[in-house]
């Protein structure tokens, strides 16, 4: 039926062309933005989506700005540290040339100065930004990360290292809290934290005791440190201690140990006169006919040996173990202090982050080297298990007076810089050249380590950031799958729509002249 009043046809074909132009709209959209999801109303679950993408973009933009501020940062430091070991090893170079006697050890140590200083220029100067990593050891981090969970919590993660403190600073000890993890050994016995020692240049005494004659063809022999003394009686008949001793004493001296003198004492004794030290001599006599006994002295800490038994005469210097009642397996926190006190002068190192028994007893070793008292010799005996063997610190007196020594330890200090000790190498001297000679390894392998630190740090900041640029661009290509047009299909389906809406127009003509038809049927 045809009806002037409603033409169907033409609502059709209007309807279809609406719908051609709201696609063909929605195309040219997609084709100037470049996008087939530009608004919340294009797909609403897509576009939020997309937008929470594009503000982790635009953090992780800001994370690659931290993440090369700290490379630069760190990368300063590492050459700092660097520097210095080379600074030091020049250091070394000097100080093995003052082991000579027959050089000029004045200008060496005019050398040996000017590298110094430049070791502090070179502290002082490794800063960027203001951010100085050798000249503390304060905890520094680098923003590496906004890690996303499930429920869509953002975390900050950071990159945490500590600085590498190479300055000479002597740190600040701390008594408050007594850590009781160091104690000393004297000549009589063991006493604890707190308690004093004399140290004397006194000798330390051990006498050997021939109680009966040598037999004709009998040899007598006489362990003594590392060496022997063996005497064979080839005199037709029995030798008396009253001749033999003088025998046994020559031949004991004869040895050369030393810092040793023999005398004899009273019939068949030999007392042997040790000053030594550092080190213990082991003293043994036997003989198939002689009866040898050897008594240490209250210094030897023990009792006569039986004879024919090793006996030990101690050295003389004072022993301080680092092992203490409250040792832990060796453990150091940052913060314990520990101080030896000579003739009123206090020595202190102070635990960094990270240290152990072996690195105080070394550090100890470095600030009495460097500060110095006239006659005091330190040597470090370091172990290879704390736990069960704590390293110990010698302290020998040389000097014309007698020498108080005292030692305390506590914890919540702030930690002696690295290099403490530097200041003090003075090659001027022969003990000087010799102290300077055992501490500067140390020194080296302090900045060796710091270095190593850095660089591993810088290492890892720099694998981070080549990650964080690889995840950025995976998070925009992945942006751009959720919300960006395919061109090639938006082109093509530009092309059909317009053809269409060619066509939906001509349809919609067609059907506006179907009314005009019906007045033919009125001719």
């Amino acid at each position: 039926m045809s009806s002037i009043l409603t033409n169907n046809s033409a609502m059709v074909a209007l309807q279809t062309l609406q719908s051609i132009n709201k696609d063909l709209a929605k195309t040219q959209d997609e084709i100037s933005t470049g996008k087939s999801v530009a608004s919340a109303k294009d797909n609403s679950a897509v576009w939020a989506i997309s937008k929470v993408m594009e503000a982790d973009v635009n953090g992780f933009k800001g994370i690659s700005e931290s993440l090369s501020l700290g490379e630069s940062t760190v990368a300063v430091a590492r050459n700092a540290a660097e520097t210095v070991t080379d600074l030091l090893t020049d250091i070394k170079g000097k100080i093995v040339s003052a082991q000579e006697e027959n050089v000029d050890r004045t200008k060496i140590q005019t050398d040996i100065d000017s590298l110094r200083e430049q070791i502090n220029s070179v502290l002082n100067a490794a800063q960027f930004n203001g951010k100085n990593l050798v000249n503390n050891f304060d905890e520094s981090s680098i923003l590496s990360s906004l890690d996303r969970d499930s429920a869509g919590d953002v975390t900050a993660s950071y990159i945490s290292f500590n600085g590498q403190n190479l300055t000479s600073d002597g740190g600040t000890l701390s008594t408050s809290t007594a850590l009781n993890r160091i104690g000393t050994v004297d000549d009589a016995g063991a006493y604890t934290v707190g308690a004093g020692a004399t140290l004397s240049n006194a000798a330390n005494d051990a006498t050997i005791t021939l109680a009966t004659s040598l037999d004709d063809g009998d040899t007598l022999t006489i362990d003594f440190a590392d060496q022997q003394f063996t005497y064979t009686n080839n005199s037709g008949g029995a030798l008396a201690v009253g001749d033999l001793d003088d025998i046994v004493a020559a031949g004991l001296a004869n040895l050369g140990v030393e810092g040793v003198t023999t005398a004899v004492t009273g019939a068949g004794e030999i007392t042997v006169s040790s000053t030594n030290k550092f080190d213990a001599i082991t003293i043994q006599g036997s003989s198939p006919t002689t009866t040898v006994t050897v008594d240490p002295d209250a210094g030897g800490s023990q009792s006569a040996a039986a004879p024919g038994a090793a006996a030990t005469l101690v050295a003389r210097a004072e022993t301080i173990s680092l092992g203490g009642t409250g040792n832990t397996g060796g453990v150091v926190k940052e913060g314990d202090g520990f101080q030896i006190a000579l003739d009123g002068s206090t020595f202190n190192y102070v635990a960094k982050d990270g240290d152990t028994l072996n690195d105080v007893a070394t550090g100890l070793k470095r600030v009495i080297d460097a500060q110095g008292v006239d006659g005091v010799s330190v040597k470090v005996n370091l172990s290879d298990d704390p736990t069960t063997s704590p390293p110990t610190i010698q302290i020998d007196n040389d000097g014309s007076n007698n020498i108080s020594l005292t030692v305390d330890d506590g914890a919540d200090g702030v930690a002696s810089g690295g290099l403490v000790g530097l200041s003090g190498i003075d090659v001027t001297t022969s003990d000087g050249a010799r102290n300077a000679l055992n501490n500067i390894e140390s020194l080296i392998q302090t900045s060796i380590d710091a270095a190593a630190e850095f660089g591993s740090i810088q290492s890892r900041v720099e694998t981070q950031a080549e990650f964080i640029g690889k995840l950025t661009d995976s998070l925009k290509s992945g942006i751009g799958a959720l919300v960006d047009a395919d061109m090639e299909a938006a082109s093509a389906r530009l092309q059909a729509l317009q053809v269409q809406q060619q066509l939906g127009t001509q349809s919609l003509t067609i059907a506006n002249q179907a009314p005009q038809n019906i007045l033919t049927l009125f001719r």
